[in-house]
């Protein structure tokens, strides 16, 4: 039987080790979360005493998988709007106001899509695929839930949903470092790979020496990644480098399995 949902506004968040980011995280959503769950994966650093000197619902579950984990952070909500955000996303002032707002009149959409402004490396990204990076993350009960491929999850709307995009910003502290960046890239482009793997997608050479190409061109010079300067170059390249390396890792998995 589906647990009945109660007027108002549930945030839901995942976290593993995030004691960076969710003190930040949690306090942007205050004024207008009528619940905030967290949902963590077995963190090893400060995230559940700092979650916990909030008042939030901390729920401890081993990592399912990012899709997994965010569907099942879903279904904890009690309330009939969701937000469903990162430890390291936060919401900006007009975002808090949009949905104060929102709230007092009555939510009129079953989904609202709003830009992410990615901060790397201390800058704010205005160009490239870094922005407006739009992105559905306020759903109604029901009405969405996570898909995609890992790594790359995103809310998937129900047929016939009515969804809306509003020009307010999440913000996104993306990378601190380049050494993070080529870490979490070098992270993702396996679990991409495996991902493929398992679907049996066949390994392609050409699209590993062509993708990583255009996805360098697309995001540097067709979304002007270059007037955001030396770090516009730096995330097209890494970009092109992660793409690379998920289809080269492809390959390699089909190579071991050969007998």
């Amino acid at each position: 039987m589906q647990q009945q949902k109660k007027p108002g506004l549930s945030v839901v968040i995942i976290t593993l080790n995030e004691e960076v980011n969710i003190g930040r995280c949690i306090q942007s959503v205050l004024q207008v979360a009528d619940e905030i769950i967290v949902v963590d994966s077995l963190s090893a650093d400060n995230t559940k005493a700092i979650c916990r000197s909030y008042a939030v619902t901390f729920i401890e579950q081993p990592f399912l998988g990012y899709i997994e984990q965010k569907n099942f952070a879903l279904q904890k909500a009690n309330h009939t709007y969701i937000l469903s955000l990162d430890a390291d996303e936060a919401l900006s002032e007009g975002m808090i106001s949009f949905l104060m707002a929102e709230k007092a009149k009555g939510f009129s959409c079953d989904g609202y899509v709003f830009n992410r402004f990615n901060n790397y490396c201390g800058q704010w990204i205005k160009h490239g695929t870094y922005y407006p990076d739009k992105k559905l993350r306020l759903i109604k009960s029901g009405m969405a839930s996570w898909g995609g491929q890992n790594p790359h999850d995103k809310l998937i709307p129900v047929d016939g949903s009515k969804v809306r995009y509003v020009k307010k910003d999440i913000l996104h502290y993306i990378y601190r470092s380049y050494d993070e960046h080529i870490s979490q890239m070098n992270k993702f482009s396996t679990i991409a790979a495996n991902a493929l793997f398992l679907r049996n997608k066949r390994p392609s050479y050409l699209k590993a020496i062509v993708n990583p190409a255009w996805a360098f061109v697309y995001a540097f010079f067709i979304r002007l990644g270059f007037l955001d300067g030396w770090n516009g170059y730096m995330i097209a390249k890494l970009q092109a480098f992660q793409t690379f390396g998920k289809y080269s890792k492809l390959i390699q998995l089909h190579k071991q399995k050969e007998p």
